[in-house]
This record gives C-alpha cells, structure tokens and sequence, in this order.
C-alpha cells in the first residue's frame, strides 16, 4: 500500500512537539497593527497550542508526525 502524503501547507503552518501537540502561529497579526490594541498585540506574540478538536482535524493532514 502506499504512503499517504503530509498536507504541505499544514507542515508549513503547524510544528508537532514531542507530547503529540500542535504549535501554530497566532492569529491576526499579518497585516493592520495600528487598529490592534497593545494588549492583543502583545499577547499575540510567539505561538500557540491548539485546542483537541483542531489537533483532531491537523494530525489527518500529516499523517507521520505523531
């Protein structure tokens, strides 16, 4: 049987740690940062884990990063 192929845009947004969870960038920080406050600005920074049910839907795109 043959292999099945890893999503290339999932293994370009997402990073799999060693305990199984799913890393992504945070949301709604490319572009309009005058409208943004400096809290959200600030919490949004670096990355953040997944919640279950998206883990769920992003491990079916890359099928060998358990």
């Amino acid at each position: 049987m043959p292999k099945m192929k890893t999503k290339a845009s999932a293994k370009k947004r997402f990073k799999v740690t060693a305990t199984g969870k799913i890393l992504s960038a945070q949301a709604g920080k490319r572009h309009g940062m005058i409208k943004r406050t400096k809290k959200f600005i600030r919490d949004a920074r670096g990355t953040s884990v997944l919640s279950e049910p998206d883990t769920r839907i992003v491990k079916t795109y890359m099928p060998y990063d358990r």
